[in-house]
């Protein structure tokens, strides 16, 4: 029995000798359709390229040689949306795009697509786009970041790259993309039903609504499957055909001229009004969702052989046969011919070198660093300027939310590339006053009122950065991050990685939370888990602990994200907000003076902090925890034990030599972690406490004191659930107690 793969070529060779096509869903000629016989003749080259390179694919993977087979068959009119775009024009592709790839990169010389792809199937560590870390379609020259997209996840950052065009023009920031480039995505008719890409499109014609410049030109390739998933008929053209903001487009993806004729109707649309637009792309699917896909499963075969009469190469075939612009021998020719170059260029490929270590495989997790954008310290005018506002308090300790707003008033200044962005951030000053009267100094352009949509502005941050904008992200609250938290996981952290250093998208995402919040709770607005955050490769988690802290660690993570383009997660614990005292009402230790803005004021990671230096017992702790541990180290003293407090700072990448060198005159180490037990950081210290004993060979008395495996309730009880100052107390006792008593009894 012949496989789907040699049907369908055998349909396509037989039906050009035969002249037997489907039939045409519009009477267009080539010049109705405004494309040359040179364009139409280019585009079906590319169309048969992709067609091949996908059999290619599926041969290469029964040899051992490939290992990714999701292909574009069916969606090859994607060829003529990139023949009606600009290589200037960011595209943001989907795993059907094998056409669009190859038709960009004949807008380039120099570019050998063929060659380039069937290395990324091999995963050959000479794949020019990823390195061999994935099968991936990108391309730093033709503006098109590789994806790895978990269901239109990438729509979000399309968005965000769109706005950043009119922005970039007014920061006047440098290399950034030509003032009227629009911005594409692509993705399938399944995909518009995710959450993502809702959000997404919703928040681009929220945008649009308001006449900001939102130029995104948004491709729905509908192939009526969503793996086995039928979509019904009709939805997609109700869906979008009249929301408010957008424009919406159809057209015909299995004619070629039908498409090139909408697609550069809706791209002249977008690049002229800068709004968004909907192109919705009829197409079929051939050869199943993937390789491995039996579709014989869920569709009989009179399904699979419907769409495969309705192959988009057929309908291509039939158009340059009617309009004489070649004949069927030369048709053949070139399909046979293509398929012949595939094959010698798939030997060479496949017997290319691939990654062999862990340290090849993680190369790229760490974008490549860029010069400084910092500029010099303001004048003196300038700065009594912005804090005009704050002048007389500008001398006098404060708590940790007014340091962090002079801090983020001093960014915005030295940095003229970074961009805030946020709910509620602009005249309200956010939540709890840490942004406030920031967009009074600077401008709405710089300090950006978002929708309620963590996956928009997390993915607005994302288009920015692509665009050479350093942007500062703000997430309202801890437990709204997992609205979005693909954003991080999948498309910030990756991009690197992905891309083999060649694309990055640097910024500081600063995240109200942790717990101990008074009058204000439950466990949307109390959340004590950084455990989404913790296992993702490359990017680096701050947490202070009080104001002094936050404004040099804030400085020090933007330049990170500055100089070495690093994704920062920046956790800002929200009862220590406005606290100013300590021991007792109104003693002011834990309200502190503004560090001025020099580079002796700047923590980096590995740069602990500590309080006391007693050598009975260590704390290791952070955030609430550290403050909580600062009170428990007076009546510690009182009882005779002396103990040194650690603040770790940095949480990821654990700054492991830094805390070892910190315990190393200890052999008592107590461990203070506010969030759960389960998934805590707790859990890495503790192992590598254990890892440093064995190690050394010393004796290391352990413990360690979390918060309980549970949500936090409301109120007071709230407190049940988390470490206490007392609990702190007894935990130190008794490792202190029982570890002498187990000495006495050898």
């Amino acid at each position: 029995m012949q496989d789907r793969n040699s049907l369908v070529r055998e349909r396509f060779l037989t039906a050009i000798k035969s002249r037997q096509f489907p039939a045409a869903s519009h009477p267009l000629s080539p010049a109705d359709a405004g494309v040359s016989h040179t364009l139409l003749c280019d585009m079906f080259e590319s169309q048969v390229m992709s067609r091949h390179l996908d059999l290619r694919s599926r041969l290469m993977q029964k040899q051992g040689q490939s290992f990714y087979t999701i292909g574009s068959a069916g969606h090859e009119g994607n060829a003529a949306i990139a023949a009606a775009l600009r290589v200037t024009d960011m595209a943001f592709l989907h795993y059907r795009s094998g056409a669009f790839m190859l038709q960009r990169s004949k807008q380039l010389d120099g570019q050998t697509p063929l060659y380039d792809m069937l290395l990324s199937f091999a995963a050959s560590s000479e794949d020019p786009v990823s390195g061999g870390r994935h099968k991936v379609l990108g391309s730093k020259a033709l503006n098109v970041p590789p994806q790895t997209s978990t269901i239109a996840s990438h729509l979000p950052k399309a968005m965000g790259t769109a706005y950043s065009i009119a922005l970039a023009r007014r920061l006047e920031v440098q290399d950034r993309l030509p003032d009227d480039s629009i911005v594409l995505c692509n993705f399938g008719d399944a995909s518009a039903n995710h959450s993502t890409a809702q959000g997404a499109i919703n928040a681009a014609a929220w945008t649009s609504y308001q006449s900001i410049p939102m130029p995104v030109l948004m491709v729905c390739e509908d192939n009526g499957l969503g793996i086995s998933t039928p979509t019904p008929d009709g939805w997609i053209a109700a869906n979008f055909r009249n929301r408010p903001g957008l424009k919406y487009f159809y057209c015909d993806g299995l004619d070629l001229l039908d498409t090139y004729r909408t697609a550069a109707e809706a791209a002249d649309y977008v690049r002229k009004t800068r709004k968004p637009a909907f192109l919705h792309m009829r197409t079929v699917r051939l050869l199943g969702h993937a390789g491995s896909d039996a579709e014989f499963v869920y569709r009989d075969n009179a399904q699979i052989e419907r769409c495969e009469a309705q192959d988009p190469l057929l309908h291509s075939a039939r158009t340059l046969l009617e309009h004489s612009v070649l004949d069927e021998t030369q048709i053949t020719k070139l399909y046979l011919d293509i398929e012949q170059q595939i094959e010698r260029v798939a030997v060479v490929a496949g017997s290319r070198p691939r990654l062999t270590s862990a340290e090849q495989v993680k190369a790229s997790l760490l974008p490549e660093s860029q010069p400084s954008s910092r500029q010099a310290s303001p004048t003196a005018a300038q700065r009594a300027e912005l804090f005009s506002h704050d002048k007389h308090n500008l001398d006098k300790p404060q708590h940790m939310a007014k340091l962090i707003n002079w801090a983020l008033a001093d960014i915005l200044q030295r940095y003229p590339r970074t961009v805030m962005c946020g709910e509620d951030i602009g005249r309200k000053g956010g939540v709890y006053n840490v942004t406030s009267k920031l967009i009074e100094k600077f401008g709405s352009h710089r300090v950006i009122n978002t929708l309620l949509d963590e996956q928009s502005i997390l993915g607005l941050a994302i288009g920015l950065a692509h665009n050479g904008i350093l942007p500062i992200p703000e997430i309202q609250f801890l437990a709204y991050v997992h609205n979005a938290e693909d954003q991080i996981r999948g498309e910030a952290a990756t991009l690197s990685f992905f891309s083999n250093r060649q694309f990055s998208n640097p910024m500081v995402i600063r995240i109200a939370g942790l717990a101990y919040q008074k009058g204000f709770g439950g466990h949307f607005h109390n959340d004590n888990s950084l455990a989404v955050f913790r296992d993702i490769p490359g990017i680096v988690i701050a947490c202070p602990s009080n104001g002094a802290d936050a404004v040099k660690m804030l400085r020090g993570a933007v330049k990170l994200a500055d100089e070495q383009q690093r994704v920062v997660v920046f956790i800002e614990p929200i009862a220590l907000y406005m606290t100013r005292d300590l021991h007792e009402t109104g003693d002011g230790m834990w309200a502190f003076d503004y560090p001025k803005d020099t580079d002796e004021n700047i923590l980096m990671p590995g740069e602990l902090g500590q309080y006391g230096d007693g050598k009975d017992l260590c704390i290791l702790t952070y955030g609430n925890g550290f403050y909580l541990s600062c009170k428990a180290q007076r009546s510690l003293q009182a009882k005779g034990i002396n103990a040194s407090v650690i603040d770790i700072r940095w949480l990821a990448p654990l700054p492991e030599a830094a805390l070892l060198d910190a315990i190393k005159s200890h052999t008592h180490v107590l461990v203070v972690d506010e969030c759960r037990h389960t998934g805590s950081l707790s859990e890495a210290l503790m192992t590598m406490l254990s890892e440093y004993q064995q190690q050394q060979g010393g004796q290391l008395a352990t413990a360690r004191l979390t918060a309980e495996d549970s949500f936090v309730p409301l109120g007071s009880a709230s407190y049940t659930v988390l470490p206490s100052v007392e609990q702190i107390i007894t935990a130190a006792q008794t490792l202190l107690v029982t570890d002498s008593a187990e000495a006495a009894n050898e």
